[in-house]
């Protein structure tokens, strides 16, 4: 942020100096003078050979973090995942009419075909489809016929 400021302000100064170019040159010169300097050619290689040497030393120790944030997320997932599983059935199973619940001897029926839910069980024709108590097989005046999913 510092660095910005002065930067702008050296713009300025030039920009809105009379002198102008001579006055650039000279803030040019005395910048190469200052970068050349020992000290901060020094402190320059420092930071650079800092720099890789803590790259190298994150980039060998990723894969460490990385099993070790997969270890943990499947651990995590294969105690939790269980047990969400187990509140969502028995929040089911709470809601659920008690002849659907689970454990008990109509659980597994179905409920369509054991005459539980409209008192008898579905009438379902020779190639499939469900034979409905209006249609008894033969075409009503002015319809087209028994409609099925596969005939438009």
């Amino acid at each position: 942020m510092k660095g910005t400021f002065i930067t702008g302000v050296a713009v300025g100064f030039v920009l809105g100096s009379r002198a102008g170019r001579d006055t650039y040159d000279k803030m040019v010169a005395y910048a190469q003078q200052v970068w050349e300097h020992p000290k901060v050619q020094q402190a320059t290689s420092t930071v650079q050979a800092k720099t890789a040497d803590l790259s190298k030393q994150a980039a060998a120790k990723a894969p460490d973090y990385a099993k070790g944030a997969m270890s943990s997320v499947q651990s995590t997932v294969s105690t939790q995942v269980p047990k969400f599983v187990q509140n969502v059935r028995q929040t089911a199973n709470d809601k659920m009419p008690a002849k659907w619940r689970s454990g008990t001897a109509t659980a597994t029926a179905d409920p369509a075909t054991d005459g539980s839910l409209g008192g008898q069980p579905d009438d379902v024709g020779p190639d499939g489809n469900l034979v409905y108590p209006a249609d008894d097989g033969t075409a009503a005046a002015g319809s087209r016929g028994r409609v099925t999913p596969d005939t438009p």
